[in-house]
């Protein structure tokens, strides 16, 4: 990473890892609740557990799907609620005023027991889920607002980051329970408690950031929006790089303002390039729930117990080694090779590595069925298939896991981005909430052959996908609108130049000083 663009841009990434406390929270969320449910003292206090010890094997998968689904499903309503707020009030804003719902459904969580049973715990997960939905739906528009286009790939890749983060310190924290509480209120209590530290850093947090330019520039707040982009750039208001980005921001601002006007919130979806963008949004989160990881995510001691690793604790260490990985892998893939690659290449080296995987998983499963007695350790196949797992979670992470959010944060204009996100994120959780619902019976009924489905989807869907859509590597937000044919090149740069002269730069002055400059591609 060049030294120069880490400084230049040290505030963006202080803004991104602010905002993304949130997106810890989604991935701590979508990974606790199997784990949580897995607890022995668990099944035992709510009934899952029969009098002859052994397990209810449908309520079981009722209540742990259960758990983990409506989450999904508040989320969705969340995220679809989330635009009309941040388009009134501000990226800032409305994300302090989420968080601050989550947290009351995160308290719901923690206070359920005795006299206050389940339902404490399904109605916290939904009020949760509204925070969360919202969250990952604004959180994303607001770093890709601010972040110059040179390293907007891997600053937006945080979020992938903060997710595997979130999901790491869920399976820990619950292999930290299973050790060292056996009983006792304190086995959900604790796990669903700690989702209020990232809550609190993030509304904090958010108190020392600043307004989005781009949004401030489409109230017509320009002197605002100015001073926030040289300040994000850490440069003066007058100088050349940051005036004629603040030119390409308004051009774009006004072109869609004066081909859209009137058209209300139809623009939004049938405006002139509009429309394929968001058939773009929603094919690639449908594909992507598909892919398996969330399934293996959300129930990663259930999965890894099924291939072999018995006995909750023992279940939950490979689940927290699946974690690490996948934290690894793409903290490798963010910070060095998503502005390499490229985002086509890299969702088709993800899709083809991890379908592959799943048939080998597949395989090894139907070949070499693990032992069924009780405290027996995993076999040679079952730890072959664990180290498929581990590969394949880092085949997502260079690809699919961070990229889906990174092109859907690159290809909508800004007056639209925050319908677009919304769409995006709430057609995540849609999907996120059918596969959380159907994945414990899936796994009981299909055994191997649900590796299987997961193989042809990554091969057949996901590969074939990533070579229809176009590159977005190294363009900036407002070149999306030519990508897409919104408006047609030789207008955007006569309008650029336009702006260029009311701010007082000649046309194409900021063109020459910006191809040296360090926001430049890295």
């Amino acid at each position: 990473m060049d030294k120069d663009s880490l400084f230049q841009n040290i505030r963006v990434y202080w803004l991104a890892f602010i905002v993304y406390w949130g997106i810890v929270l989604f991935g701590y969320d979508t990974g606790i609740g199997g784990g949580v449910v897995a607890q022995t003292y668990f099944k035992s206090h709510f009934g899952i557990t029969l009098p002859n010890g052994h397990d209810d094997t449908k309520k079981a998968n009722d209540v742990s799907s259960n758990v983990v689904s409506v989450l999904q499903a508040g989320a969705f309503f969340g995220a679809l609620g989330s635009a009309p707020l941040s388009a009134a009030i501000g990226r800032r804003w409305s994300l302090f005023i989420w968080t601050i719902v989550f947290a009351v459904g995160a308290i719901l969580q923690t206070v359920a027991g005795g006299s206050r049973g389940l339902g404490y715990i399904y109605a916290g997960r939904v009020v949760a889920g509204l925070g969360i939905g919202a969250i990952s739906a604004v959180a994303p528009a607001f770093v890709s607002e601010c972040s110059p286009k040179g390293v907007r790939g891997r600053i937006t890749g945080l979020f992938q980051i903060m997710v595997a983060v979130g999901v790491m310190l869920s399976y820990f924290i619950n292999l930290g329970i299973s050790l060292h509480i056996k009983s006792g209120f304190a086995v959900w209590r604790i796990p669903f408690g700690f989702q209020l530290v990232p809550a609190g850093l993030m509304a904090f947090g958010l108190l020392t950031v600043r307004e989005s330019p781009r949004w401030l520039a489409s109230k017509g707040r320009i002197e605002e929006a100015l001073e926030n982009l040289a300040y994000l750039r850490r440069r003066s208001t007058d100088d050349p790089v940051v005036r004629g980005e603040m030119a390409e921001i308004e051009a774009a601002i006004e072109e869609e303002r004066e081909a859209r006007r009137g058209l209300g919130a139809r623009e939004a979806f049938l405006g002139k390039g509009n429309f394929i963008r968001f058939v773009i949004a929603v094919v690639i989160f449908l594909l992507q729930q598909w892919s398996g990881q969330n399934s293996v995510g959300y129930y990663a001691p259930q999965i890894f117990s099924a291939i072999g690793y018995k006995g909750t604790s023992q279940s939950l260490l490979a689940s927290g080694i699946y974690g690490i990985v996948k934290v690894v892998a793409t903290a490798i893939f963010v910070f060095f090779l998503v502005d390499s690659l490229g985002r086509k290449m890299s969702l088709f080296i993800s899709g083809m590595g991890m379908g592959i995987l799943f048939f080998i998983i597949g395989a090894l499963l139907k070949s070499f069925p693990p032992s069924t007695a009780a405290g027996a350790n995993p076999s040679p196949a079952s730890k072959a298939m664990a180290a498929m797992l581990y590969i394949y979670v880092l085949m997502y992470s260079l690809g699919w896991g961070p990229l889906p959010w990174v092109y859907v944060s690159d290809i909508f204009p800004t007056r639209t981005r925050h319908y677009g996100l919304a769409v995006a994120s709430a057609s995540q959780w849609l999907f996120n909430f059918v596969v959380a619902k159907v994945t414990p019976t899936l796994e009981t009924d299909l055994g191997y052959k649900l590796f299987l489905m997961f193989g042809t989807i990554n091969i057949g869907g996901m590969a074939v996908f990533s070579l229809l859509i176009p590159e977005t590597k190294g363009r900036s937000l407002e070149e999306m609108d030519i990508i897409f044919g919104s408006v047609q090149e030789d207008k955007r740069r006569a309008d650029i130049a336009a702006q260029e002269r009311v701010l007082g730069n000649e046309p194409g002055e900021v063109g020459s000083r910006n191809s040296g400059s360090v926001d430049q591609k890295v």
